[in-house]
């Protein structure tokens, strides 16, 4: 499946959004665009105590969010999605080397779980207008998200660099292949 339409969907739980995040509607919408498009998806859900349990409401996916039939499904207790999770193994177990990430939260999930996935070999490209985070006490999550992108643009993985496109333009490169 290397060369399939894969979507990583990091923390879009009701939980995760019990704290405000900029523009959340639209946001789920971009997301809701990219599983439409998407041969596979995987939901990384974060898990913990405090509102996160598993099987509770917190923990539960947005119900805007669209959910395939054929969706993975991996959970994590750490920002990033790859420590002392199951993510490689469903990875590997569906042949899967490259993949679209979105969600949240731009700064903390998002960031660790792309620079740890680039590190190992994946490709990635992150969905810019896809991914979303809340204001923090050093910048409005508006900067932040501007932030991220541009330095996920210009980082240094040898061989493997990082893409970061709007929605539109991963949609439209899926479409014609």
């Amino acid at each position: 499946m290397s060369d399939k339409r894969v979507v990583m969907v990091v923390d879009m739980q009701n939980g995760v959004f019990a704290t405000p995040r900029r523009q959340q509607q639209a946001c789920v919408a971009k997301v809701n665009q990219l599983i439409q498009a998407a041969d596979r998806v995987i939901f990384i859900q974060h898990q913990e105590e405090g509102g996160l349990e598993a099987d509770s409401d917190g923990f539960a996916l947005l119900p805007d969010l669209l959910r395939p039939d054929n969706a993975l499904y991996v959970t994590k207790t750490a920002c990033d999605a790859f420590y002392q999770t199951t993510l490689e193994q469903v990875l590997a177990a569906h042949e899967i080397t490259g993949f679209v990430m979105c969600g949240c939260a731009t700064d903390y999930c998002v960031d660790t779980t792309l620079k740890v996935g680039a590190s190992k070999g994946y490709r990635i490209t992150v969905a810019e207008d896809a991914h979303t985070t809340a204001n923090r006490p050093a910048a409005e999550a508006e900067t932040l998200i501007a932030h991220y992108n541009d330095v996920w643009r210009t980082l240094t993985v040898p061989g493997n660099p990082v893409s970061v496109k709007l929605v539109e333009t991963i949609v439209k490169q899926w479409q014609a292949n």
